[in-house]
């Protein structure tokens, strides 16, 4: 087994030297969206049941980042869950048999015999998390958002700059990304303007509403995020709207939307299971939408 990364991590570590710019370029909006989205997993399930002593913002950011989490019986802390590695080694049918836990409130780093003295609680059969999920609806967020800003930016001028040669058209470039940035003023050397004093620079008259593509952006966004929702079990349509739309089209997006959720609820239920009898624990957990899929639509979506 190994330990699972979503594809931001490998672009970020391949660009090193493979530089690619197919990918959003604002990772601040990426990871906005990213946090975002995460945040909307959490939400899709809800723990009861969990002691005291454990920090919840931390057992569910771990089980569903990582996609696993270890649980066992330490001398000084007692039952706790802790963030762990999967060892190298593997059982018959290629199941971890180890974990590795290092925190600096031990004093070392140790190993866990998986059923002996540990139990591990996962999210995927596969032990991967969620991340790659996100990850790459975030992504497109990201890339839509920015499409958004650009094309705004774009619909309020329309310039063509006539440029002698190519250091005239990089100044001309970097005039038009100062101003379209947002700075008070701009000074350009007076080589831009022609010999005879006139600006090498007009209006190019067009209508730039015919460009303008940020309302058919902002619904392109409205449906990944849908496409997100179905993904992860938050109930939608999941469909454009128009004038007939038939019952059983939205009945078949329930099915697409409690898919791989109630793999996510099997796998986790039958880990809880084993870690209750145990250590003698009382953790449950719900998927926060099921009578919203199998009664009413409008009444009681979500569970006690």
């Amino acid at each position: 087994m190994y330990t699972p990364v979503d594809y931001s991590f490998e672009n970020l570590y391949n660009s090193q030297y493979n530089p690619s710019q197919v990918h959003t370029q604002n990772t601040g909006l990426f990871l906005y969206y990213g946090n975002y989205l995460f945040k909307k997993i959490l939400s899709v399930f809800k723990f009861e049941g969990l002691p005291e002593t454990w920090a919840e913002n931390y057992f569910k950011a771990i089980l569903f980042g990582r996609g696993y989490i270890a649980v066992f019986d330490d001398p000084a802390y007692g039952v706790i869950c802790q963030n762990c590695s999967l060892s190298d080694t593997i059982s018959l049918f290629r199941q971890p048999t180890r974990v590795l836990i290092a925190n600096p409130f031990f004093k070392k780093s140790f190993q866990l015999r998986v059923g002996k003295t540990c139990e591990i609680l996962k999210v995927q059969p596969d032990y991967h998390g969620v991340l790659d999920i996100v990850s790459f609806y975030a992504d497109m967020l990201a890339v839509s958002a920015e499409t958004v800003g650009v094309n705004l930016m774009n619909s309020k001028v329309s310039f063509v700059f006539f440029a002698q040669n190519r250091q005239m058209a990089e100044s001309f470039s970097k005039m038009y990304d100062q101003i379209s940035s947002g700075k008070p003023f701009t000074v350009v050397d007076k080589s831009l303007q022609s010999e005879d004093g006139v600006k090498n620079w007009e209006m190019f008259e067009q209508n730039v509403g015919n460009n303008y593509v940020v309302t058919h952006v902002l619904n392109d966004m409205k449906t990944i995020e849908d496409q997100f929702n179905t993904k992860i079990g938050i109930p939608n349509a999941n469909t454009q709207k128009r004038e007939r739309l038939v019952t059983s089209e939205v009945e078949s997006n329930d099915v697409d939307t409690s898919a791989l959720v109630n793999v996510w609820l099997d796998t986790m239920q039958a880990d809880l299971d084993r870690i209750n009898r145990k250590y003698g624990l009382n953790i449950s957990v719900k998927y926060r939408y099921q009578k919203y899929l199998e009664g009413d639509r409008k009444d009681d979506r979500l569970v006690d």
